[in-house]
């Protein structure tokens, strides 16, 4: 996480990361009941990855071919 703050410009991490961060934690806190906080951790961090791919690979598809 630390190396994500460090490396990626704030514009970036606001405009490409934080959406798929707040979407996880809106399924997480809805959807993720585990009665487990490393169950619920994990899963949680599996969302937030799929999420954060799937923005990526939707951005990186609407761009023209070069």
């Amino acid at each position: 996480m630390y190396s994500l703050v460090r490396t990626v410009a704030r514009r970036d991490l606001l405009v490409r990361h934080a959406p798929a961060l707040l979407a996880s934690m809106a399924v997480a806190e809805l959807f993720y009941k585990f009665h487990s906080f490393t169950l619920e951790c994990a899963a949680f961090l599996a969302t937030w990855y799929a999420l954060d791919w799937a923005a990526h690979a939707v951005a990186h598809g609407r761009r023209a071919p070069r």
